[in-house]
């Protein structure tokens, strides 16, 4: 179960009411691909896509993200940590580029302990013996920064994404936050032109999301913005650069 707060006319976003003191159920999924997520049910939302949460993740993030970088230290931010996954995939990918990478998750509302124990993700990406390591990634405590390894270091902020004042800092950004149908106020040109201004010259936005509304915000604040393949389940996503 999830609290929201109430949280009225918020600092750079559209006034608008958006959750009230409302508990939300949540409950554990087996998405497409044998994958775990959360789903809400009164939503009707994912944390992750239905059609498999592995496949998307490494479609979308690594695929289309990460793998732009190879030989080189790069700071990433992600929007929305949720269950860790992106995280723990970006972590077993980056020695195959040559990575280090210093990983900012921001997240409002961190998963319980006996959620993240649901989440099959080490069994399903074969990687038992870094178990310990997706444990840490949750059980760290926040606005940490915690040397996961020699080369990645993470930093956990419990941020909501309005408050993000970050300039020049992050190579990359992973735009993972719920989908627009449900929470529009995450997806509008006041967040996107913190997600630019958080961003180094040349550095890359990447999201799930394909919709017109969401392409034109991403350009109205500066972003070159193109179409790209989805991952299974959908038939396109989006990437920014700043230039």
């Amino acid at each position: 179960m999830l609290e929201y707060k109430l949280l009225n006319s918020i600092s750079g976003i559209k006034k608008r009411t958006f959750l009230i003191l409302k508990i939300l159920e949540r409950k554990i999924m087996i998405t497409a691909d044998g994958s775990t997520t959360i789903h809400i049910p009164e939503w009707d939302e994912q944390y992750h896509s239905k059609h498999g949460a592995i496949q998307e993740a490494k479609h979308v993030f690594i695929k289309n993200g990460l793998s732009l970088f190879t030989n080189q230290r790069i700071s990433i931010l992600e929007i929305g940590f949720g269950t860790g996954l992106n995280c723990f995939i970006t972590f077993l990918e980056a020695p195959k580029m040559n990575l280090a990478i210093d990983y900012v998750g921001v997240e409002a509302y961190p998963l319980a302990s006996e959620e993240v124990e649901k989440m099959n993700y080490v069994n399903q990406l074969e990687a038992n013996e870094f178990s310990n390591i997706f444990n840490q990634m949750h059980q760290q405590g926040w606005e940490l920064r915690n040397e996961i390894s020699p080369d990645f270091s993470l930093t956990k902020r419990k941020q909501f994404f309005n408050e993000i004042n970050d300039e020049n800092l992050f190579d990359l950004i992973y735009f993972d936050a719920f989908g627009a149908r449900v929470q529009p106020e995450l997806w509008t040109e006041e967040i996107f032109e913190k997600m630019y201004k958080s961003l180094k010259t040349d550095g890359v936005l990447v999201t799930y999301s394909a919709k017109g509304s969401v392409r034109r915000a991403l350009q109205s604040v500066g972003f070159l913005v193109e179409k790209l393949p989805g991952p299974p389940g959908k038939r396109e996503m989006l990437r920014g650069k700043k230039s």
